[in-house]
């Protein structure tokens, strides 16, 4: 029988697994709602995900630090600016560059948004003055959920906020794409363009609402990360943004509800492994599993 500890520290590694559960969810559903109109892989939403976070540091800094505003002001604005930033970059990638690509070959698409990440990288890179920019900690204070012996079990509150904020927006967009006529309209594009075409739908027009809706789930998701974290560079978006594309070819894609709860259960997994398997080890095996595990659904879907 498990010791009070023992217990303690497996309902502590749950509780860590959920803001990080939380953020896979939110990138999941959004990347699902353009992967499936367009069925292309797409690293795009990693390169937003990580600009939104740096944009949103640079502008809280250049809020306090310039501007003078109290901090909770200078994080607004950072909030506000980088979101902006992130649906302008969306919109002239998708427009300029990723459209034309799609049309004529496809598969450049994935080397495309490889680099634009590189580009957004650079611009961020160059804005800050080749620093490393962190946030000042906020919402730090720890709420205990069971005070077992010499282990409290606790969660920080930006921790709870963070979870709570993405799980809302995720149930909140669920419920909207189940029930509201954009949603069939979306779901009609999903199964059959053309078809949906000839029965009025104008298909180029939910494929642009959904990349635009996709850009500001990695956006929402970038700006509630890096408050988290404190900080945010582009290696975490290439690696958050492989996940979610993997995660999203392997689930159902008609559904991104059920992309999002896929996800979610690869976050709790993925805490659980760091907390009682090797940590070095984590990545390769985590990607190795969504390897295998999308070339047996390939299989199963072929026969």
């Amino acid at each position: 029988m498990p010791s009070a500890s023992q217990t303690a520290y497996l309902l502590q590694q749950l509780l860590n697994a959920a803001p990080l559960s939380a953020l896979y969810a939110m990138l999941a559903f959004g990347y699902s709602l353009s992967f499936a109109l367009t069925r292309r892989a797409d690293f795009t939403p990693g390169a937003l995900f990580a600009f939104t976070g740096q944009v949103f540091v640079f502008f809280t800094a250049f809020g306090y630090d310039r501007l003078w505003l109290i901090y909770p002001a200078a994080l607004a604005v950072g909030a506000v600016a980088s979101l902006a930033y992130t649906m302008l970059a969306s919109a002239v990638t998708g427009d300029r560059i990723i459209r034309p690509l799609a049309r004529i070959a496809p598969n450049t698409v994935v080397v495309a948004s490889l680099a634009v990440m590189i580009v957004l990288m650079e611009l961020v890179r160059i804005a800050a003055g080749s620093r490393d920019l962190w946030l000042s900690p906020f919402f730090n204070g720890r709420i205990t959920f069971w005070q077992a012996p010499g282990f409290p079990v606790v969660l920080t509150e930006i921790q709870i906020a963070n979870a709570l904020a993405m799980t809302a927006i995720v149930v909140a967009a669920a419920l909207a794409l189940d029930r509201s006529r954009h949603g069939r309209t979306w779901r009609a594009v999903a199964d059959d363009p053309l078809a949906a075409s000839l029965l009025g739908v104008d298909a180029g027009r939910v494929v642009v609402v959904a990349a635009m809706t996709t850009a500001a789930f990695s956006g929402l998701s970038g700006i509630l990360a890096t408050a988290y974290y404190g900080s945010m560079d582009f290696g975490a978006g290439l690696i958050f943004g492989l996940k979610v594309v993997m995660i999203a070819a392997i689930g159902d894609q008609s559904s991104p509800a059920r992309c999002a709860a896929g996800a979610a259960l690869f976050g709790l997994v993925e805490t659980l492994w760091g907390a009682y398997l090797p940590f070095l080890w984590r990545d390769l095996a985590m990607f190795s599993f969504l390897v295998i595990l999308a070339v047996l659904i390939r299989q199963e879907r072929r026969t």
